[in-house]
């Protein structure tokens, strides 16, 4: 008996180490399960962060893709803009130019005209003075016919001649006046 209770007593011990070891496994399996729940959901977060971290990116991308798009765009309507001015501005330069070569051709028509007039006036002028020299000469010759015929009326005392020869120079000096 003593054999058997120290069997029993040895099979007890076993027993209670089995036990014990069984507990301690236990125990760890729970801290195992425990430290693996913790673990899964660290992941579970960090899936979640990444997910979230993830469509934060997505959403940035989308921003910046955004805001690209609207700065080509500007860029684009600034360009138009630009060229939108320079084509005003050659616009206007061009129209200045024609402005000026109109003013300039007007000038110079206006120059063209005034020397045509003053040409005429010239050539008017000239002739006016050739006329009165003429009429001059001409009223000089009467004049010295008269005198001539007055002398040789004298020398001849014909009164019929006298009066023939100044019918004769009023006719002549009325045929002269119409020819001019």
């Amino acid at each position: 008996m003593k054999i058997w209770e120290e069997k029993l007593k040895k099979e007890e011990n076993k027993f209670r180490l089995k036990e014990d070891e069984l507990r301690i496994k236990e125990k760890d399996l729970r801290s195992k399960e425990d430290n693996q729940k913790i673990e899964n959901e660290r992941l579970v977060k960090k899936d979640e962060n990444l997910v979230s971290i993830a469509n934060d990116l997505r959403n940035k991308e989308k921003e910046l893709k955004l805001k690209d798009e609207e700065q080509n765009r500007k860029e684009i309507d600034l360009k138009a803009r630009e060229e939108e001015q320079k084509n005003r501005e050659l616009k206007d330069l061009r129209k200045k130019q024609k402005e000026q070569k109109i003013k300039a051709d007007e000038e110079a028509r206006q120059k063209d005209f005034e020397a045509q007039r003053i040409r005429e006036w010239e050539q008017k002028f000239d002739e006016d003075q050739r006329i009165k020299l003429e009429e001059e000469l001409q009223k000089e010759e009467r004049l010295k016919r008269r005198d001539q015929l007055r002398r040789a009326i004298e020398e001849e005392k014909d009164r019929s001649l006298q009066d023939e020869l100044f019918k004769r120079l009023d006719d002549f000096e009325i045929n002269e006046t119409k020819k001019n």
